[in-house]
């Protein structure tokens, strides 16, 4: 059964806009000034507002207005809907079919990976128009306006459904001169360089040095938040990176970085996506699901024939 909200609790966004714009310019003049009305209009349209939903969202000394503790909470909300139904509408305007899917990514994967792969997806559905955002965490896809997101991790995402893409070996590597540098012969002898860490993986390097029966802490530690600029640091020389192999391919294969030792190792996590359920129908997803895991499948091939890299360990 369909509940019906009571009229007072369902405002005009005529009146909804001009409550935001004051509350978050502070002033009546200058919330007059953005949405091209007069003051007393937008004056009026607040006071209107506060009428309907019977509570005071604004403090009047004078000439000048002040969030009450209500209005502050109500103006966060508001301002996150609006945001919500602006972009609807710019959607729907860019591809009046409803083609559009917006998608999160993990910024590394998505441009490494992703990215060169779109113009493929594309080709095949030209009716669709895909929105990229960077996301680094888990997020609420109830008030975040995107329709699914690559998440690497465990699959404890609650309130989503998810497709398996793909797992991942990391490897440890560096630039050429590092590793004749330090003239690397066993894998304990890592702790003598520099190590590069990725902020959301800390105990990455522990679990390596643990899957080769090395004990203790990993030594000298620099942290990053992106696997990219790990690499780039990496290749000139900073340290030594763990770093996902089907991430690094172009630059294990030009020589820009080598393999400090050959020994991968399998993280516990996994590649995904995800979306919330009530989106599980939207077509521009079910197509873009369908291409990106015939896409994961075919590459997951390509990490075997590196592993088998002449190099030495």
């Amino acid at each position: 059964m369909t509940m019906h909200l009571p009229r007072r609790f369902l405002p005009s966004t005529a009146l909804l806009a001009a409550f935001e714009a004051a509350a978050r310019t502070g002033s009546v003049t200058l919330a007059a000034r953005e949405l091209n009305l007069t003051q007393s209009a937008v004056s009026r349209q607040i006071k209107l507002l506060e009428e309907q939903l019977g509570i005071d969202l604004f403090s009047r000394e004078r000439q000048t207005i002040r969030l009450t503790a209500a209005g502050d909470a109500y103006g966060r909300e508001i301002r996150q809907a609006l945001r919500q139904i602006t972009a609807a509408s710019f959607n729907l305007r860019a591809n009046p079919k409803g083609g559009t899917l917006s998608l999160a990514i993990l910024p590394t994967f998505g441009t490494r990976w992703l990215a060169p792969r779109l113009p493929r997806f594309l080709t095949l559905n030209p009716g669709i128009t895909i929105n990229l955002a960077t996301r680094l965490t888990y997020f609420d896809f109830r008030t975040d306006v995107l329709d699914a997101a690559i998440h690497f991790g465990p699959p404890d995402w609650p309130g989503v459904e998810m497709a398996l893409l793909r797992s991942e070996r990391v490897v440890p590597a560096c630039s050429a001169e590092l590793k004749n540098q330090f003239g690397f012969h066993v894998p304990g002898d890592l702790k003598k360089a520099p190590l590069l860490s990725i902020s959301t993986r800390p105990n990455a390097w522990d679990q390596w040095f643990s899957a080769q029966n090395i004990a203790g802490g990993s030594g000298q530690t620099m942290y990053f938040d992106q696997f990219a600029t790990a690499a780039q640091a990496a290749m000139v020389g900073v340290g030594v990176a763990l770093l996902p192999i089907f991430l690094i391919k172009d630059e294990l294969t030009s020589g820009r970085l080598v393999r400090a030792f050959n020994r991968p190792m399998e993280s516990s996590e996994r590649y995904y996506l995800v979306w919330p359920r009530e989106r599980s129908t939207h077509p521009p997803l079910i197509a873009f699901r369908d291409w990106l895991i015939e896409e994961a499948a075919a590459d997951r091939s390509d990490d075997s024939d590196l592993l088998r890299s002449r190099q030495k360990p």
